[in-house]
This record gives structure tokens, sequence and C-alpha cells, in this order.
């Protein structure tokens, strides 16, 4: 039985250090920087900020990629084609022609040269000085897992409801026997504990999705072998958004007492007001600010970690350091997979608490 186990765990462990030079996240970005280490110092901050980024599509492997739209809207209207025609360059070399106008990739930003220009030219401090940006609304592969996750939020959401209809009695049954207990957690664990019994029940459409919404999220950026994974949750535009939302709802569903005690709180001498109305004042814009950076630098952190470790192996040029370096990379990925249910949860559960401090009445 012993003797079974280890050859389990072994197996396990053989595959994840395999998978790990086969990643396609990793091997594919890597491969045209380390094609020769002899002349090439391998470089490490390129990679992680590489795989980081938002990017026009999934490079899978090699010169294998999933190319998605550019829809660009320029003075002369709207023009579209597939990102694949900049065969991978992002240094601005590559031109595509489109209606007379001339548009290049510089650093996964689009730009639109200028009449009569044939090549981008720059300035000391590497800026186009003879394009200029129109406006994008490409699908990235950030928006793509996006719109992927409402998708699969819809279904299974959709999927539970019936569950509960082909019993006929209230009970779930498939997915819905899984999604019942998260949606219980929120409730009873978050939602009335800071809300409040009489007031939680109009906010739990905004938490429960933000709950699985990020927790998603930070599933679909998790997985390292899965051809369209983005780091969302990694995106400090996402993270702003929806730190945003919770602070225009707090601040919609404030009642009159939430104002009077932050700026005028009772039962304090008049001077000791003044000193702590502006610290409650900034207190309010600082806590989104709190709920962006929690959760933009935590999702963030654990990519970069995990890519650092890899990187050891190409650092040191040898395959012995491999089995150490898969061995970390392995105990940060199991403490990401807590980390990315814990984001989730910090995120409700304080903006659940600001809900509460808002309809908060006078006692």
């Amino acid at each position: 039985m012993r003797t079974t186990n280890f050859n389990i765990v072994r197996g396990l462990f053989l595959g994840l250090f395999f998978l790990a030079l086969l990643n396609p996240t990793f091997a594919s970005e890597s491969a045209d920087k380390t094609s020769d280490l002899e002349e090439k110092e391998f470089q490490t901050s390129e990679l992680i900020f590489h795989h980081i980024k938002d990017s026009y599509g999934f490079h899978v492997a090699g010169d294998f990629s999933v190319p998605l739209p550019m829809i660009l809207w320029t003075d002369n209207g709207l023009v579209t084609f597939m990102s694949s025609e900049f065969h991978h360059d992002a240094e601005g070399k590559v031109i595509v022609e489109r209606d007379g106008m001339k548009f290049v990739n510089i650093h996964e930003k689009v730009y639109q040269l200028d009449p009569g220009a044939s090549e981008v030219t720059f300035d000391a401090s590497h800026h186009a000085t003879n394009a200029h940006r129109p406006m994008d609304f490409s699908i990235t592969k950030n928006i793509f897992m996006m719109l992927l996750s409402f998708l699969v939020l819809i279904l299974l959401f959709t999927s539970a409801a019936r569950s509960y209809k082909k019993k006929g009695n209230n009970m779930p049954s498939g997915i819905g026997r899984f999604v019942e207990p998260l949606i219980v957690f929120v409730r009873d664990e978050i939602a009335i504990p800071n809300i409040g019994e009489k007031n939680y029940k109009r906010f739990m459409p905004f938490l429960l999705t933000m709950f699985f919404f990020i927790w998603l999220n930070n599933i679909f950026g998790l997985i390292p072998f899965f051809p369209f994974s983005a780091n969302l949750s990694g995106n400090i535009a996402f993270t702003v958004t929806l730190a945003l939302f919770t602070f225009i709802i707090t601040l919609a569903s404030s009642k009159s007492y939430y104002w009077s005690h932050m700026l005028w709180m009772p039962g304090l001498p008049v001077p000791m007001k003044l000193f702590l109305a502006p610290i409650e004042l900034i207190g309010m814009f600082i806590k989104p600010i709190a709920l962006t950076i929690r959760l933009f630098a935590n999702i963030t952190a654990g990519h970069v970690i995990v890519l650092s470790l890899i990187s050891l192996i190409f650092m040191f040029k040898s395959y012995y350091v491999a089995p150490l370096s898969v061995a970390f990379s392995l105990f940060i990925t199991i403490i990401e997979v807590l980390v990315v249910a814990i984001q989730a949860y910090i995120f409700t559960l304080l903006s659940a608490m600001y809900f509460g401090q808002a309809v908060e009445e006078a006692h």
C-alpha cells in the first residue's frame, strides 16, 4: 500500500515537473527569448510582464496562437480585422493596411500611422512621433475571459435554478447542490452579520455577483495549462471598476446618520470633531482604493512568484535546479488555490461592511 502511494505521488510530481517545462504560457513565451542562452541572457522580468499583461490574442505554443478581433474607431470610421495580422509583432515592425490606413502594434497598443508614413519613428523616450492611437474597442484576452466568465456564471446559475424545479420540493440536485451552500454562506456569514437582517436582501444580488465573478476569474487565471488563461484579476482596471461599483452603491444607499457620524460625530468635543471629520472624509475615498490594491496585488504577486521560481531553471542554465524550482512552484500554487477563494471572500466581506455602515440607523 505504501509503495503504491509512493508511486502515485512520484508520478504526480514528475507529471507536474514535465508539464511545468511544457507549460504553454511559460514555454511558448520564453522559447524565442532563450533560443541561444550563450549569446543572450535570459530576461526574467520580460517573461513575467509578458505573461501578466493584457494582449490582443492567446499565444498557445510556438507560432500557434488564437487571434481575437481588433475593433478600432478612426477618423474615417470603423475598422476591423483579426489580431493575427500583426504576426505576434509588438514592436511596430509589422504594418497592417486597411481602407488606406496603416496600423501597428507597439507593446500591445495599436497606433495609426500618420498619412504618408511607411514606418514608425520614435523619440528618445521610445514614444511614437508619427503615429496616434485610435479609439480601441478590441477584444483583448482579458475581455474575452470576462465575457467567458459571464457565460459560465449564467449557465451555472441557470442550471442551478432548474435543478430546484426538477425536484419540486425546493431541494436542489446536480449543480444546485454545489451552488446552494456557497449562496447560503454569503448570506449567513457575510451579508446578514455586516448589513443586518432588515437591509441585507437588496444587496445580495451584488454580493453574490462579486463573490462568484471574482472567484471564477481568479480560478481561470490560476490554471497554467488552460490555453485561454488570462490574468484578469491582476489587471488594475478590472479591480478599479469593481471597487467603484462598491463605492457608488455605498454612497447611493447611505443614510443621513452615515454622513452625520462621518462629518460631525455625536458625543465628541467640537475640537475633536474638527480633527476627525477630514480623516473620516479621506477614509471614505481610501476604502475603494484599498479594495482595488488588495485584489490586484495579491493575484499579481502569485503569478510573479511562480514564474520567477520557474525562471530559475533558465537563469542558472541547469536542469539540476528544476526539482527544487518546481517543488516551490507547486507549493506556491497550492497556496494560490486558497488565495483565489480568500480574495473573493475578502472583497465581498469588505463591500458588505461598507454597505452596512451606509444603511446603519441611529442608535
